[in-house]
């Protein structure tokens, strides 16, 4: 009908120009307005239609995201996505058409136009009970946290539901879980970490395909897209985890509560042709651990330089960009120097190295870590747990591919034969209360001497390249303790080139600038143990 509307004000010769454009008008409008109906059909009315070639070429685009080639789908996507001249209109018109798969396609394009994405839907109001009368009437145990500040009563919550979203996510959708989140995530626009922690949940959520719907129907897609274009690169990272896991079109990995992409974090042509990985140790976190050194900068200093000159995680800014083939992934793991710091006491046994090596195994196998070419990068006891993963995988055939195409590790003072922090800590046990982990770490133990032989002998034979870095100055510990937390001996596992840095423990992972000597040699270490793979 559209189309034959069409055909009839260009034919039929009686009509003023004036008119035959009021009639397009006219027409296109009531075309946006049934854009679901026609959509099937507009490829073959277009083709001889009298209209803007602009407007035209949005319906055919909208018509290819529903191409049974998935080819022409993802090309159909991307040129929707790169084309900024689109007026507002039709943002608004494609924003209805638009599916579920198309949705998170674009959200994961790079600088993509918000406009794409529907509003979130109006939120029923609250019964009683306040904001966590979650499947039930909250209220008596709300009115018993009166004196505690609502935003520390929601940080509870979330975190208790982070776990759980893990294990019962059907339960936590069905009981309007994904309504609460919403809510709670607009009430609480101010705070950065209340916002990951909702997003990390529906990150968790979106490992289980049965709820993709109705994640999407909850106006999660646009919430995600808004803050995958975040300054903040632990925002950008949480969104950019639950938009890959969201992304069945062009994502055949899942991404596991704590394992997070630093790049790409979008859908794009560069192939990718290996994994670096990096692993925090104790205390480290999935980004603070790799931000760049704070330092005192004259002022003529921080006038020269740009944005470019700082990053808050050095791994998704400096070698994201100098190796745009590479995936960047960065694991997160509780772990704790006290007992006391434990969120869950009886979780004690959940922090052992043996533990923590299968849990990550299998979470990395999820997310396709042994398919390709593969460099560690670990700090302090993360490299102990590199060492135990590597040798796990040895004794597990599913996990051989992981094993053989690890090229290269790198150690940042790592205690390969323990440190005196722990001996330390037993001495002053009213300052450190030693956990399993810290344990683990005494100087000349046992366990630790068994774990670097028989990486040795491993690292040997699959001719694994190996640099490690060890401090040269001391760390604080507390107000009153300055020790060197990993003398340079047990920083040496015995194998590859061993540096030492003017800098302490927790600074030797962190390079002052892109220019220094810490991060030009970091990065020439991973080029060479993937230069056969990567073409530098």
């Amino acid at each position: 009908f559209i189309g034959n509307l069409f055909s009839h004000c260009v034919s039929f010769p009686g009509l003023t120009t004036k008119a035959r454009r009021e009639l397009h008008k006219a027409a296109r409008r009531f075309l946006e307005l049934s854009s679901r109906l026609f959509l099937q059909s507009l490829d073959e009315h277009f083709s001889h239609v009298d209209a803007d070639p602009h407007e035209v070429a949005l319906w055919v685009l909208l018509k290819r995201t529903q191409s049974a080639n998935k080819a022409v789908r993802l090309q159909a996507v991307q040129e929707l996505a790169e084309n900024h001249h689109w007026h507002d209109y039709q943002y608004q018109t494609a924003a209805q058409v638009i599916d579920q798969r198309t949705a998170v396609g674009l959200a994961r394009t790079p600088q993509v136009d918000l406009r794409f994405f529907l509003r979130t839907p109006t939120l029923p109001d609250l019964e009683d009970g306040g904001l966590w009368c979650f499947g039930g009437n909250g209220l008596p145990y709300a009115q018993s946290l009166t004196s505690v500040p609502s935003e520390k009563v929601e940080s509870f919550c979330l975190q208790a539901l982070v776990q759980h979203s893990k294990s019962h996510c059907d339960r936590i959708v069905a009981n309007g879980g994904l309504q609460l989140l919403q809510r709670v995530y607009q009430l609480r626009r101010d705070s950065l970490k209340i916002q990951r922690n909702i997003v990390r949940i529906i990150g968790n959520l979106a490992l289980n395909e049965s709820v993709h719907t109705a994640i999407a129907q909850s106006g999660w897609v646009s919430v995600l897209a808004e803050m995958m274009q975040s300054p903040h690169v632990m925002q950008a990272s949480h969104a950019a985890r639950a938009l890959a896991n969201l992304d069945r079109e062009s994502v055949k990995e899942k991404y596991q509560d704590g394992v997070y992409i630093l790049h790409p974090q979008t859908r794009g042509n560069q192939p990718i042709k290996a994994d670096v990985l990096f692993i925090h140790g104790i205390l480290g976190a999935a980004f603070k651990t790799w931000r760049q050194k704070d330092r005192i900068a004259s002022e003529e200093e921080k006038e020269a330089e740009s944005m470019d000159d700082y990053t808050e995680c050095w791994p998704k800014s400096w070698l994201a960009a100098d190796c745009p083939n590479l995936r960047v992934l960065s694991v997160e793991y509780d772990s704790h120097l006290s007992d006391w710091m434990a969120k869950c006491p009886a979780e004690n046994q959940r922090k052992s190295l043996a533990y923590r090596s299968r849990e990550l195994l299998r979470k990395l196998k999820l997310a396709g870590v042994g398919e390709r070419p593969v460099v560690w990068v670990a700090h302090s006891m993360g490299g102990l747990l590199v060492k135990k993963m590597l040798l796990d995988a040895s004794e597990d055939p599913d996990m051989h591919e992981l094993l053989k195409n690890t090229k290269g590790i790198m150690f940042y003072s790592v205690p390969h034969h323990g440190t005196f922090m722990a001996e330390y800590s037993v001495n002053v046990r009213y300052l450190l209360f030693p956990s399993i982990e810290v344990r683990e770490l005494c100087k000349d133990s046992p366990a630790l001497r068994n774990l670097n032989e028989n990486f040795l002998n491993m690292a040997k034979e699959k001719e694994i390249k190996v640099l490690s870095f060890a401090e040269k100055l001391p760390t604080n510990i507390g107000p009153m303790i300055k020790i060197l937390v990993v003398p340079t001996q047990s920083a040496n596992p015995g194998i590859g080139e061993l540096i030492e840095v003017d800098v302490d423990h927790l600074n030797i992972c962190k390079p002052e600038k892109k220019d220094s000597f810490l991060y030009k040699r970091s990065l020439q270490f991973i080029v060479e143990a993937l230069q056969s793979y990567i073409g530098h």
